[in-house]
């Protein structure tokens, strides 16, 4: 199996939180994992601005060993402008980050783990909310 890691899954997972449980699974195992990094910087801004730098970058390390990060070539910015063209108009608050994280799915043919209500009735979501 293969999943899309989203910056929502990764902080409850750093959390320790009842939702960060349900992705353990997933982050300490062997499928493969794939963060986009643009959800890199989510996790990294967050931790930095609550935490301090020394755990935003342990945080960082750790995404790395954990998964590929994946950097936003043509191909996924493209279909993320194409799926921010429809979302938009469907779901409220959908924001240009959840298209590039739902395109890097359906580009590298992986589930989505998240706890984003925005992805809550869309295909191949594993939703830990």
């Amino acid at each position: 199996m293969r999943y899309v890691i989203d910056s929502y899954a990764w902080l409850e997972y750093f959390m320790g939180t009842k939702a960060g449980e349900k992705v353990k699974s997933i982050i300490e195992g062997l499928d493969e994992k794939i963060t986009p990094a643009i959800c890199l910087a989510e996790v990294y801004a967050k931790t930095l601005k609550v935490e301090g730098e020394e755990l935003a970058e342990r945080q960082r390390r750790f995404i790395k060993e954990k998964s590929v990060i994946t950097p936003l070539d043509e191909k996924i910015a493209i279909e993320s402008a194409k799926i921010d063209y429809v979302m938009k108009k469907k779901i409220k608050g959908w924001g240009l980050a959840d298209s590039i994280v739902y395109a890097t799915g359906l580009t590298k043919n992986a589930e989505i783990v998240t706890g984003d209500e925005h992805f809550k009735n869309l295909k191949n979501v594993f939703l830990i909310k």
